[in-house]
């Protein structure tokens, strides 16, 4: 199993500080989450069904042809590389580790390197895999680059796959609605946007070439009930959609402003997360640790991943705790 943010119990437990007291910024998960309501009693009795409105409702959200739900973008991630023979994988890096992790486990050849030299690269690859915006790089690509990336795989029989896990609050930049050409693959998470990460459940948006083979190795029923009866009316609500853009937007760069008075050399981020690269990252994340603020750690290049505080006191709490472990 490899590393992720948000283990706030075992932090918990190591540091000696009881979990309520955290100020836990470990993962890109806005903390502005959409309001769940009441789940009917229905949606835990019986089994969930493909025909409940959830698929229209997020063909509608992304502008995607075609959406297959599934078991968060993990199962995904995880199924996607079964469905080809081993070819030649290139992967972005650094990016989420999983998907690197993935492809090699199916057997294929995979290659691991930064935005410019992967797209430099095209030619050695089958398939390509891109994070957008990049977590934790922040590396963003404009629309005709991708396309033009697609449009060279695609026509050699290869795939180009872009996680859009932390696009909600840029959807203009999506190719969820290009995702009728084949070999475009996209996944979308609603994890991270409207902070429903323990629902455990995003969409693949493909051509049928693509989704019906993967619903098939899936399974059925991969999204249960009350989770489907969420989903459906969160990605409906476009007043608290414009609203929640807004206030990561302003949230996200109060956060850059922060780091940036603190000498954290400005590395990447986008409107869920900051990202920082530092030497001294491994202190400065046991310091902030000590502290009860919960920050991830990437080893390779050391840097520091910091989420959005949800509130005015996460923020002051997060301005003086830097202002000690900088000292």
């Amino acid at each position: 199993m490899l590393e992720h943010g948000g283990r706030l119990l075992r932090a918990a437990r190591r540091y000696g500080i009881a979990p309520d007291r955290w100020l836990d910024l470990s993962t890109g998960i806005s903390p502005f989450a959409w309001p769940v309501p009441a789940v009917p009693a229905t949606a835990w009795h019986r089994l969930p069904e493909d025909d409940d409105g959830l698929i229209e409702a997020a063909q509608d959200y992304y502008g995607a042809p075609q959406v297959l739900s599934v078991a968060g973008t993990q199962a995904a991630i995880q199924a996607l590389p079964r469905l080809r023979i081993p070819c030649r994988v290139g992967v972005i890096e650094p990016g989420y580790a999983e998907h690197a992790h993935a492809w090699r486990r199916s057997g294929h050849a995979v290659e691991t390197l930064p935005a410019d030299a992967l797209l430099a690269s095209r030619e050695r690859f089958d398939v390509i895999v891109l994070i957008h915006p990049n977590n934790p790089g922040g590396d963003r690509f404009d629309r005709s680059t991708l396309l033009a990336l697609h449009e060279s795989l695609s026509a050699r029989g290869g795939w180009l796959v872009v996680d859009e896990a932390f696009m909600d609050a840029t959807p203009e930049r999506s190719l969820c609605a290009d995702t009728a050409h084949p070999g475009l693959i996209v996944f979308r998470s609603v994890g991270k946007f409207f902070g429903l990460a323990g629902a455990r459940a995003g969409f693949v948006c493909a051509t049928r070439a693509v989704l019906d083979p993967l619903r098939d190795l899936l399974g059925p029923w991969t999204v249960a009930g009350p989770t489907r009866y969420v989903l459906k009316h969160a990605l409906t609500d476009r007043e608290w959609h414009a609203d929640a853009r807004v206030k990561l937007a302003d949230t996200g760069d109060r956060l850059r402003r922060l780091l940036d008075a603190h000498a954290l050399t400005p590395s990447a981020g986008c409107a869920f997360f900051q990202w920082r690269r530092d030497a001294r990252a491994p202190a400065l994340h046991e310091a902030l640790a000590s502290c009860g603020i919960l920050t991830r750690l990437f080893e390779s290049p050391a840097s520091l991943r910091f989420g959005l505080p949800p509130d005015e006191a996460g923020f002051t709490r997060l301005d003086l705790a830097l202002a000690q472990v900088m000292s």
